[in-house]
């Protein structure tokens, strides 16, 4: 076999077609089979299950149009021009059973995992779903940006741990931004770089994070432009379109079964498969069958089978989004269309990590309601459970609804305490006390405008107090509220944050009109936003008439007072013979594996999206490396790549940032390490 090789190589090396003959030539040689030969891609095993048990659209018809009685129609992703990888991420390709490098080095991958060719096997689609936006039903939505391509089989070594979250055994893969569908309503299908970067870097964040989410496998951008006006300020410019390659179980969501709900009494709208009960029924057993083996296997009664269902949902969520309360984590559009039926993170749009903690921090520049703030996530996705009930009705009785929705707040207050409990180092006891103590160490990081991430990481600093320590107590104290001091909002930070966001003249006539027609205030304000700009104003007002040295001293007794009681509590952990050592060691092992070193600042991001504008995309590469490993700090790694390379920071280099908004200004913009409290600019960026 080798000399014919041999033979055959020497023939073919006289001949101008060498290189092509060569291959063909080994693939026939190689088990007779071409797929040696074949893009990795190529290889890909498809089985598209939800295509096979989901109704389909019967409609080629092209446009933007209602679909009844259907759960997903076919689509024709459109081609970008000359498509380039950005970036890929190993992890997540992995689950596919595909090597990055080999994808990288793939001539068809860019065009492949943007849509541009279509694999074997794939069956481009876009789902159907409905769904209450800002508390408001909107009816038909749908992806209307976003291609589902079909299921990829797991490969046979995919470790039992993946196997157990994603009982299937496939992938389902999507393209997001790959052209029009039935579903784009006004817009075009297109998605441009910075907020493919956005949604690529903050699905692997949040998945290295240990939350669970939606993966990104890959960013391809293009020569293809659409026009966007960035700050809806009536200035659009040309951008590059770029697609997404997103990864999950699943992306049925809350709004997939919100289809078939009846007209709304408020906005008159109703689901377009409204009337199509059956089509609830068959959606309703794949998504048990499939992704909840267990529950159906236990219950032979439907009304139990679909309650235990609703009740493992439910705990998903209430866990989930204690996760996200955990890390800082403001998901921006949390209507019922962006959650997840499987209790992932779902769709990353206007999120944030919260720099300096503030409970009423919106990341979302467009909620001008304060819908969607950090504090109130929670309690959003319990209002968001109970429409997925109504969805339900009546195959999940509402009495039985009740009760599961009931069950809620005890979950979430449990998995938060249990995650608090971590961050704080208290792993011996589950004290009474420690609900207050934690609620204490937030509002003080809130009155001082101490950085979340950081203030948190700098707790394993401070050790347990014992009998035989050298300092005394007093001495302990203080060092540790000056740990704490570093991360705290200067004067002109807190005078910054406070302004009003409303304009005075606006805010007076809003509270005239409260007192003389409150049924016209309700109609174009509510009392909490005007709540919230008087407590603005009434801090605003405060912070004037201090000094930098007051608020230093106010900020060190908020710190001194909190430590001391952090430290009795740390106290209890240490009694009944307690190596005080081993415990110490231990605290700081799995304090730093649950406050992350770094996360995915705006900034950050910010800094990513501008080189990769600008053609450089070894930003966007070596963020998604640090934050891989986000609990860590990674040796060569402390700085962003201009910075590490020796490379001055760029004053004013732009006039205009941010995923949707801008830095106008001469500042410098001024390059921090990844781990660093924000810089100034900053705060300008404003994503929506």
């Amino acid at each position: 076999m080798a000399s014919v090789r041999a033979r055959l190589t020497r023939l073919y090396i006289s001949c101008p077609g060498f290189i092509l003959l060569r291959s063909l030539s080994y693939a026939g040689m190689d088990d007779m089979g071409i797929s040696t030969s074949r893009s990795c891609l190529e290889r890909l095993q498809f089985d598209n299950v939800a295509l096979k048990q989901l109704p389909l659209d019967p409609s080629t018809e092209p446009g933007v149009r209602q679909v009844r009685g259907a759960c997903f129609s076919r689509v024709q992703p459109s081609p970008i021009k000359n498509p380039t990888f950005v970036a890929v991420s190993v992890p997540a390709l992995a689950l596919l059973g595909l090597d990055a490098d080999e994808v990288l080095k793939d001539p068809l991958g860019p065009e492949y995992l943007s849509g541009s060719k279509v694999m074997s096997g794939s069956e481009p689609a876009a789902h159907c779903y409905c769904g209450h936006q800002f508390g408001q039903f909107a009816g038909q939505l749908g992806d209307g940006a976003a291609c589902y391509l079909g299921e990829v089989k797991a490969p046979v070594d995919q470790s039992p741990e993946l196997l157990h979250e994603n009982p299937t055994g496939r992938w389902e893969i999507q393209v997001k931004g790959a052209g029009l569908t039935p579903y784009s309503r006004q817009a075009d299908g297109r998605k441009v770089l910075r907020s493919s970067i956005r949604e690529f870097l903050c699905s692997e964040a949040v998945f290295a994070l240990g939350v669970p989410t939606t993966r990104a496998g890959s960013v391809v951008t293009s020569d293809s432009r659409v026009m966007r006006d960035i700050f809806y300020n009536g200035n659009p410019r040309m951008e590059r379109c770029t697609v997404v390659l997103r990864i999950a179980p699943s992306f049925i969501r809350f709004g997939s079964f919100e289809i078939f709900k009846r007209a709304d009494e408020f906005t008159g709208r109703q689901g377009p498969s409204y009337g199509h009960d059956e089509i609830r029924t068959q959606m309703l057993d794949y998504v048990i069958v499939n992704f909840y083996p267990e529950i159906h296997q236990n219950h032979s009664d439907r009304i139990e089978r679909n309650t235990a269902f609703f009740r493992e949902v439910t705990l998903r969520t209430a866990k989930l989004v204690a996760q996200w309360q955990c890390l800082g984590f403001c998901h921006g559009v949390l209507n019922t269309d962006n959650m997840s039926i499987l209790g992932l993170t779902l769709d990353y749009g206007p999120f944030g990590f919260m720099d300096r903690f503030d409970p009423d921090f919106i990341c979302n520049a467009s909620d001008n309601s304060g819908r969607y703030t950090y504090q109130a996530q929670p309690a959003i996705c319990r209002w968001n459970l109970a429409r997925l009930a109504e969805a339900l009705e009546p195959e999940l009785p509402p009495d039985r609804a009740e009760q599961v929705l009931d069950e809620y707040l005890p979950l979430y207050n449990g998995f938060y305490l249990s995650n608090m409990r971590k961050k704080l180092g208290l792993l011996r006891k589950e004290e009474p006390e420690d609900e207050i103590l934690i609620t204490e160490f937030m509002q003080t990081m809130h009155n001082t405008g101490a950085d979340f991430t950081n203030t948190f990481r700098s707790l394993s600093q401070i050790s347990c107090p014992t009998q035989e320590a050298e300092e005394d107590e007093s001495e302990a104290i203080k060092k540790a509220t000056e740990l704490l001091l570093q991360q705290c909002a200067s004067l002109e930070e807190l005078k910054a944050v406070n302004k009003p966001t409303m304009d005075p003249r606006e805010l007076a006539m809003l509270l005239s009109m409260a007192q003389s027609n409150p049924a016209l205030f309700q109609m174009i304000s509510d009392r909490k936003t005007v709540a919230r700009q008087l407590e603005r104003l009434s801090r605003l007002k405060e912070l004037m008439d201090t000094t930098a040295e007051q608020l230093r001293a106010k900020h060190t007794e908020d710190w001194s007072c909190w430590i001391k009681k952090y430290r009795q509590r740390l106290a209890h952990e240490c009694e009944a013979g307690v190596d005080v050592k081993d415990l110490q060691k231990e605290r700081i092992c799995v304090m730093n594996n649950n406050n992350p070193h770094v996360v995915l600042r705006n900034y950050i991001a910010q800094n990513a999206i501008e080189a990769a504008e600008n053609g450089d995309f070894s930003e966007v590469q070596r963020v998604l490396k640090v934050l891989e490993k986000p609990f860590s700090v990674q040796e060569g790694l402390e700085q962003p790549g201009s910075v590490a390379r020796g490379g001055a920071a760029a004053p004013g280099e732009r006039d205009e940032i941010g995923e949707e908004g801008n830095t106008s200004g001469a500042e410098a913009r001024v390059l921090v390490p990844y781990d660093s409290k924000p810089p100034i600019w900053a705060n300008e960026i404003c994503v929506t």
